[in-house]
């Protein structure tokens, strides 16, 4: 396996939360919305009275074993498993919820430097959209729980702070709060923000007093894949609702649910809602990536832009092709083509992510090497060290 002279930036691991993780930092008053409860002998997350299924074991307790998925994505299944029969259950490591577990693993792994998102926060605001004040308080309470665990500073492992845009203020007096403890990436859910008065598009002026603070800062935003609604038009669809299944299900994997694209819908739609809103002309320097979304959305979207451009050439203030291209970074899964990716957004754009410990995720990141051979070693060591590093750094 390559192990290059050069430190590698991981833009994608991940941390399995303790319940701790949502409890320690949570006032009283929020905990009945967010309780880890025992339904025949088994623990399970009980969010606003809803016992949900988003992930099957929320207490993390055992999971499925990093990689153990990949032969799916790989599209090399021909026995036809489920993600669930292809699961390797293992006891959970010190590594995917303890801070220092996680350093010496990045150690052992040749990581230099990962970005480092949750895993069941996801579940939050497509669960409770509809009581805003209790995201922004599980948001702060699990910000804190990070800071506690994993600290911002110490220039290897960079945790992402959740932020909700619900009440613009308080967004506000988080960032301020995350920034002065180090943060260098701010999580921010793919989806219309939805507030006391209806949805809201990310990109819309009532949320400028935010993204001029952002913007101020050149502190990276994060668009990782999550729960943005659309597993709720595969359920209608697919007549779900007359049963009662409405959320999102990870390991939920149909013929039909694949080829709907859910999660590159997602990174398209709000990525077209904020050019067309003309955010990255009011704020020059606000940076996103893309995380754990892959890049096949790129290429149609890019090629829907520029056909808009032509349509309403007085609704745009430059090219939204280039403005894609100066503000935002794309992770492509390791199925995908990062060369193909790159002739669409440059290579200077194109992020490396193993998505570790998770089981779709590669157990041994290097790996990734192998499937970028067809990139020469400049192009190499820019998907797999510089570009991250630029980013974290603000240098852009």
């Amino acid at each position: 396996m390559v192990r290059p002279e050069y430190p590698i930036y991981d833009a994608d691991h991940h941390y399995y939360e303790t319940p701790d993780a949502f409890l320690r930092h949570l006032p009283k008053e929020f905990r009945s919305a967010f309780q880890y409860v025992t339904v025949n002998g088994r623990t399970k997350l009980a969010v606003d009275g809803h016992i949900s299924d988003y992930i099957p074991n929320p207490a993390f307790e055992v999971v499925a074993a990093p990689g153990s998925h990949v032969p799916f994505y790989r599209a090399e299944n021909p026995e036809g498993k489920s993600l669930r029969e292809m699961s390797q259950v293992i006891p959970s490591d010190p590594a995917f919820h303890n801070g220092a577990a996680h350093l010496k693993m990045l150690d052992e792994q040749g990581i230099h430097a990962a970005v480092v998102y949750p895993t069941l926060a996801s579940v939050i605001e497509g669960h409770l959209g509809h009581k805003p004040h209790v995201v922004r308080a599980l948001f702060k309470s699990l910000n804190r729980w990070v800071a506690d665990e994993y600290g911002f500073t110490n220039g290897r492992q960079f945790p992402v702070a959740a932020i909700s845009l619900t009440d613009v203020d308080e967004a506000v007096a988080e960032l301020d709060f995350v920034m002065k403890a180090g943060c260098r990436v701010l999580l921010i859910r793919p989806a219309p923000v939805i507030t006391r008065d209806g949805g809201l598009p990310i990109g819309h002026k009532s949320f400028d007093p935010f993204w001029a603070r952002v913007n101020e800062a050149k502190i990276l935003v994060a668009h990782h894949v999550s729960d943005s609604g659309y597993d709720m038009m595969y359920h209608y669809w697919t007549d779900g609702e007359n049963t009662g299944i409405s959320e999102a299900r990870p390991f939920e994997r149909t013929a039909f649910k694949w080829a709907l694209q859910g999660m590159g819908r997602a990174a398209s739609d709000a990525t077209c809602s904020s050019i067309c809103l003309g955010l990255f002309d009011r704020f020059r320097d606000l940076r996103i990536s893309h995380t754990e979304s892959g890049s096949e959305w790129v290429g149609p979207m890019l090629n829907m832009l520029k056909r808009s451009y032509r349509q309403f050439p007085l609704e745009y203030k430059r090219d939204p092709v280039e403005t894609f291209r100066e503000h935002f970074s794309v992770m492509p899964f390791y199925e995908d083509s990062c060369s193909e990716l790159a002739e669409h957004i440059g290579i200077e754009n194109v992020l490396f992510g193993s998505d570790w410990p998770h089981p779709e995720g590669l157990a041994k990141p290097l790996e990734f090497f192998a499937d970028i051979q067809d990139l020469n070693p400049e192009q190499q060591k820019m998907v797999m060290s510089t570009n991250q590093k630029k980013l974290l750094e603000g240098a852009w």
